[in-house]
């Protein structure tokens, strides 16, 4: 019986060897010469023979492509790229690979901050920095991204309704414990408000607690608020019956987020709500009109679940929201958050607004990128000074006056000329 024959090409010996070769070749660079080594006697024989060298090799060898070439060419009729690959498997194209892998971590990046949820609020971008500077998410692109992407469905939904954190979770990721306390997702959704609302992020469970809070997650339905004045709806709801009888006796009315989520059709929506973020700004519209006052909507600073709440319903009855807040770095952030948020129209909101009222005031803090108006927060940054809204409140409610449709007797809603 014939012994079984091992092609001496492919000996112990100089599997190293072939392995070395396999694995510069698959560099995905040029080679024209292949370092080894450190061999030990018995590789150091092997390659001498192999390339029929009279003296044995050092422990490190730098051998020539095309020496290597010749040889198993004469020996085997290929070359050393087809040898190699039948011998150890196929070669790969590291550099390729790399180049492919950058552009897939830049394509995810680029998809990251020209999100939509990013776009919207500038005050996201540093947070999108910070992710990126991270990296990966356990070294997978489409793992992070289907993270990332499940983290900015949760921003765009927030502020939410008054919600407990597993209902809110379950209604947005279908997973009541997708946003447990110290999951990686929770933990992104939290710096992500952090950077909205401009605060550090939450070190402990009360800090954690209170940002989840002031974005509307919550057990409790009467704490969340929003201040309304002259705004009527026609509904025989208690919520439209509050809203009639504090307009007709010209004060303000405060709807909590109970009333809203009550069921009512709000029919008979005003055609445009002007929001404010100053209660200030209503108060002096209700000292002005009375029981004539147009339909105002304050969010008393960043917006409640109920003021979210309440906008929304009205734009889907068919209001134009009219947007208005203080020009400071924080004024604009909360704009640009309403906006995202409600569908709601900047107005007056302008770099030509705020030039026009730019003269003394308190510094503008920090000034983000504003969606509305690329050239807005350079104008701000280059001035330094705030406009707080309360200073252009008269002309302001001057505005809407004007924009009001006639009452009998060709006069507006009770309202004539200016207030002094």
């Amino acid at each position: 019986m014939l012994a079984h024959i091992v092609n001496p090409l492919l000996s112990p010996a100089l599997k190293p060897i072939w392995q070395a070769v396999h694995a510069r070749l698959s560099t995905g660079r040029p080679v024209s010469r292949i370092r080894i080594g450190p061999l030990d006697l018995d590789q150091r024989t092997a390659l001498a023979d192999l390339l029929g060298s009279a003296r044995l090799p050092g422990d490190r060898a730098d051998i020539s492509l095309e020496r290597l070439d010749e040889v198993l060419l004469e020996r085997t009729g290929r070359d050393t790229r087809d040898f190699v690959a039948q011998a150890i498997g196929p070669i790969g194209d590291r550099a390729a690979e790399r180049r492919e892998a950058a552009a897939a971590r830049a394509e995810l990046w680029d998809w990251l901050t020209t999100h939509p949820v990013i776009s919207a609020q500038p005050a996201l971008a540093e947070w999108a920095v910070a992710v990126r500077r991270a990296g990966l998410i356990d070294g997978s692109i489409l793992r992070t991204k289907e993270e990332l992407g499940k983290v900015l469905n949760v921003l765009a939904e927030l502020p939410a309704a008054g919600q407990p954190l597993p209902a809110f979770a379950d209604d947005v990721l279908n997973d009541p414990h997708a946003l447990d306390e110290g999951t990686r997702r929770a933990n992104l959704v939290l710096k992500a408000l952090a950077a909205i609302y401009g605060v550090p992020a939450p070190i402990d469970a009360p800090e954690r607690r209170a940002l989840w809070e002031r974005a509307g997650i919550a057990d409790d339905q009467l704490s969340s608020t929003v201040l309304v004045a002259g705004l009527t709806l026609a509904g025989d709801d208690v919520m439209s019956g509050v809203l009639r009888l504090c307009a007709a006796y010209g004060v303000a009315a405060v709807l909590t987020l109970q009333q809203l989520r009550a069921p009512a059709a709000f029919t008979g929506a005003p055609p445009e709500v002007w929001v404010f973020e100053n209660p200030s700004v209503l108060a002096v519209a209700l000292d002005r009109f009375g029981s004539h006052c147009p339909p105002l909507v304050c969010t008393s600073g960043w917006p409640s679940s109920a003021g979210v709440l309440l906008l929304n319903r009205l734009r889907e009855a068919g209001s134009v929201l009219r947007y208005h807040g203080d020009f400071d770095g924080e004024g604009l952030r909360i704009a640009a958050n309403v906006i995202a948020r409600t569908g709601a129209t900047p107005w007056r909101m302008n770099s030509a607004d705020y030039l026009a009222a730019a003269t003394e005031g308190p510094p503008v803090g920090r000034v983000t990128p504003v969606p509305w108006d690329p050239g807005l927060a350079g104008h701000l940054s280059e001035v330094g000074r705030a406009v707080p809204e309360e200073r252009l409140a008269i002309a302001l409610l001057d505005e809407i006056v004007q924009q009001l449709p006639k009452a009998k007797g060709g006069k507006g809603p009770g309202i004539v000329g200016t207030v002094p």
